[in-house]
């Protein structure tokens, strides 16, 4: 049961809840609802991921708003939230809950796409700097685990950096274990714990420690009442059901053809062991009846036998 309370001040609560979360924090409609309603916690986020010191973003504006609570069609399927950064940078933020094994194109797509900014007659100096990053519930690259990751457009060489304006970042939000001094200077192990907390206690040990934290507890918590809101987040919960549902099936089907073949592979094996055998088997008969032929040969020639 939760009910309002009068604290006011980051850190604290306006109310007060306990028990499990009923929407997960990494559920992508909760996510872009969340920075859609407060962009103080957008700022935080952005600021946070990209090194920034808050006062130095002074307007964050997503220009792909949804309307929040109505239903999702084609268009709003992929929740992406696109932010225009000081009417300068475009940032990409995407939650990616399930691995469908396309995020490296998915988020190139991303990035050239809303690099391809110019208007007719603007010059080429005044194309604006884009940055994917996406919040990933899964390791993108499992031989290089990193729990903050950016890429930027490199010489293969010398790593001369051929422009600034394009760049890719990954949160991976199940490795906080992974976070560098530089990730915890700018408390981004925090915001990965936030995405993962299951709690309204871990929402509230974490509010003590990040003002933007405590803020974006109180919108969830609001959120959550919203029964149109809700009610999407759940439909999502569905779909991500439905999906693991599907990869897990197709893994058990992919286990069964991989039982199957070392199946084969075993009976081949044993056929290659038993024609080994036979081949074996037929040379000695050649050299036994080619001896045995060379025997008789003798023997006729010296008088034995007809």
């Amino acid at each position: 049961m939760h009910h309002i309370s009068n604290t006011g001040h980051a850190g604290t609560f306006r109310f007060s809840a306990s028990g499990p979360l009923s929407i997960p924090m990494t559920n992508d409609y909760l996510f872009r609802a969340l920075l859609q309603r407060n962009n103080h916690v957008l700022i935080g986020l952005v600021s946070s991921l990209l090194h920034l010191p808050p006062s130095d973003i002074y307007s964050a504006v997503i220009t792909n708003p949804i309307e929040l609570g109505d239903t999702i069609d084609n268009k709003t399927f992929i929740l992406d939230i696109k932010v225009s950064l000081n009417d300068n940078a475009v940032i990409h933020l995407e939650m990616q809950v399930i691995n469908e094994h396309n995020w490296t194109d998915r988020s190139l797509s991303y990035l050239c796409r809303s690099f391809d900014n110019l208007k007719p007659g603007e010059k080429y100096q005044t194309v604006r700097p884009v940055i994917q990053i996406g919040l990933l519930n899964f390791t993108l690259f499992p031989e290089y685990p990193e729990f903050y990751a950016t890429y930027k457009f490199l010489n293969v060489k010398n790593h001369t950096l051929y422009s600034d304006k394009l760049r890719l970042s990954v949160l991976n939000l199940t490795r906080t274990d992974l976070a560098s001094e530089e990730d915890k200077h700018y408390q981004i192990d925090y915001w990965a714990s936030l995405f993962k907390a299951t709690t309204w206690e871990e929402l509230k040990m974490l509010s003590q420690k990040n003002e933007y934290i405590g803020e974006a507890a109180e919108t969830v918590y609001q959120l959550s009442q919203e029964e149109k809101i809700r009610m999407q987040c759940e439909a999502r919960e569905d779909y991500y059901r439905t999906q693991r549902g599907w990869q897990d099936m197709l893994a058990q089907k992919d286990n069964e053809i991989a039982e199957k073949d070392n199946i084969i592979i075993e009976k081949n094996n044993i056929l290659v062991e038993k024609e080994a055998v036979i081949r074996e088997k037929d040379e000695t008969i050649k050299s036994v009846t080619s001896e045995y032929d060379q025997l008789l040969a003798w023997a006729r020639k010296h008088g034995y036998g007809s």
